[in-house]
This record gives C-alpha cells, sequence and structure tokens, in this order.
C-alpha cells in the first residue's frame, strides 16, 4: 500500500541525512477522507494523522481511537479560537498558533486544564498576505509573549509559498526554531517532505500520497 512506499521514503531520506533512524514522525492527512480508507492505514499499524477540520475530527476520531491502540491526532489546519476549548480536548497537538489572541486562549485553556497539547507555533516564512501565520520579523515578540503566558510550545510550522523553492523556507524555520531552543520542526508535504527531512523536520504531514485523491462536496 501507498503508506509502506511513503515510509520507506522517509527512512530513506532520514538515513541520507544522517538523521537518527525514526527520527521523524510522518503525520498522515486523513481530512475529508472516507473512513474506509483511514481504517485501511490504521489496520497497517500507523497511529498518527493530521486533520484540519474540528467539526470533522470529533465526528471521526473517538470512534476510531475507542477500536485501535495509541492513536494520536494532530490539528494542521487553522483554528478558530471561539472551536479552541473543543480542540484541545480533542488533539493530542495543535500545529497553527498563529495569532495572540489563541495563543491567550490555549494558555487560559492549559491553566484551568493542567495539561495542554504540544503546541507548534505557525510561520509565514513567504510573508504571504492570504496565508495564516506569524510574520518572522514578529516571532521572537510572540514565542516571548506565549512564555509569559506559561504556554509550552514544542516547536515551529510552516507552509512554504507554493511554485517556490521550498528549501529556504525550511532552512529558515529551522534557524529560527534553533535560535528560541524550540527542537519541533512541522514542516514537509507530499511534493517536497524528503527536502524538509533533510533541512531537519521533526514531523511530515502526507495526505493523498497515502490515502489517494479527496473528493470534496
Amino acid at each position: 500500500m501507498a503508506l509502506q512506499v511513503i515510509l520507506a521514503r522517509v527512512r530513506a531520506a532520514e538515513a541520507a541525512a544522517g538523521r537518527v533512524p525514526r527520527s521523524v514522525q510522518l503525520i498522515a492527512v486523513s481530512k475529508v477522507q472516507p473512513d474506509a480508507r483511514v481504517r485501511d492505514v490504521l489496520a497497517e499499524g500507523h497511529r498518527l494523522f493530521g486533520e484540519n477540520y474540528v467539526q470533522e475530527a470529533q465526528a471521526k476520531w473517538p470512534a476510531f481511537r475507542a477500536a485501535f491502540d495509541a492513536v494520536q491526532v494532530h490539528m494542521i489546519g487553522p483554528l478558530q479560537t471561539n472551536k479552541a476549548k473543543l480542540a484541545v480536548e480533542l488533539f493530542d497537538a495543535i500545529h497553527t498558533v498563529d495569532r495572540a489572541s489563541l495563543a491567550e486562549k490555549l494558555a487560559k485553556l492549559a491553566q484551568a486544564r493542567g495539561v495542554c497539547p504540544q503546541l507548534f507555533v505557525q510561520v509565514n516564512t513567504g510573508a504571504e498576505p492570504q496565508k495564516a501565520g506569524i510574520l518572522p520579523e514578529a516571532l521572537d515578540g510572540f514565542i516571548a509573549d506565549c512564555r509569559k503566558m506559561d504556554l509550552s510550545l514544542a516547536g515551529l510550522m510552516c507552509i512554504p509559498p507554493e511554485g517556490e523553492d521550498s528549501m529556504p523556507h525550511f532552512t529558515a524555520l529551522a534557524d529560527m526554531a534553533a535560535r528560541h531552543g524550540l527542537s519541533g520542526l512541522s514542516m514537509g508535504m507530499s511534493g517536497d517532505f524528503e527536502a524538509a527531512i533533510a533541512a531537519g523536520a521533526t514531523h511530515v504531514r502526507v495526505g493523498s500520497a497515502i490515502f489517494g485523491a479527496r473528493t470534496y462536496a
């Protein structure tokens, strides 16, 4: 199945980059995929998935978690502040912390609950006006503000501009993370995850190459 092909490519990219074996986590992006396809990937033993929509995850994952052990689900799409409470209950990690209001809400929820998902700050490395994320020049201040709120950060995430060479964006994100003592790097998708691994990615996000093409309603 396609999952095994992608996993083999991830491990080969790790080896080529001199990375520790199995240091890169493959997030199987299951958004808008039929339950049957997701179940097939679970049955193969994969346990880390990514979703873009809170309501879809709420409908899909409680049953799968009950049926399969050790499942992790990461939020990789934009998160509305009014859905943050539900998101922290549903997800093991949120990769799209991208504005002060969301960080403040997550900090309050973390204090109230005593636990918090892993959090990644989304950085708009291409400074694209239509794309979410903290601009690189604002990142230092944003991370400082998060830490003042006792919000623990796991790393950074980026989506390079479509049609551009991804590698400069990956290396820039890695430099930003290192500057702030953050080890997590969520970067790389179906077309560029091997380059991301070479640049230090800890999490790569691959969807249709594993599940097949999506059909949107």
